[in-house]
């Protein structure tokens, strides 16, 4: 994760863009909000305290806010990396493209948990834009060997929890030519 405070009120926000220094990213953090982007509840390039007090103010306002989340931005290309537990079959791995984009690409791949470094490759490999990951038209590939620790990392996770979730989403994973870095996370319990 990148820097960030989960802020409940202006003034612990505010202290943290100052310390950490502008921009920075704020998001609506409530129980009742699943999809930020959605509800527009992502608000990125803030520069200055007027913006991150008229974000934290309109975020502040949804139904069931539980503060806000300020967090240094982060660069490179979205990537999910997600697991739902199936109570037949156990826990299912899903590695993609991700983002925004998850519905609208649907290019993914699922494995059962617990995966081998050759799983996580083989999804690498298995995705239809594998060429992106790998740096296309003069892009930086991105940090393959950061996304496979990161899988394998993962997958101990769920494994580790076993039937205490029901499902992990880590979306987007932002994936560089140095590292991979969590952006969000929604955990879903058992009902």
């Amino acid at each position: 994760m990148p820097p960030f405070i989960w802020a409940q009120d202006l003034d612990e926000a505010l202290q943290f863009a100052e310390e950490n220094e502008y921009p920075v990213v704020a998001k609506v953090v409530s129980p009742k909000v699943v999809h930020k982007t959605e509800v527009k509840g992502v608000a990125l390039g803030i520069d200055n305290k007027i913006a991150l007090a008229e974000a934290f103010h309109r975020y502040s306002a949804f139904d069931g806010a539980k503060g806000v989340l300020v967090e240094k931005p982060i660069k490179g290309l979205e990537m999910i990396v997600g697991a739902k537990i199936d109570f037949q079959f156990g826990p299912v791995i899903l590695m993609g493209m991700g983002g925004t984009g998850v519905e609208i690409y649907q290019d993914a791949s699922l494995r059962m948990a617990p995966i081998t470094p050759e799983d996580a490759v083989s999804m690498l490999k298995g995705l239809k834009a594998h060429r992106l990951l790998e740096g296309y038209r003069g892009a930086e590939p991105i940090n393959r060997d950061a996304l496979t620790r990161m899988l394998m990392a993962f997958s101990d996770l769920i494994m580790a929890l076993d039937e205490k979730i029901s499902s992990i989403d880590l979306n987007p994973v932002f994936c560089s030519a140095k590292t991979c870095v969590v952006g969000d996370a929604r955990i879903m319990l058992p009902s």
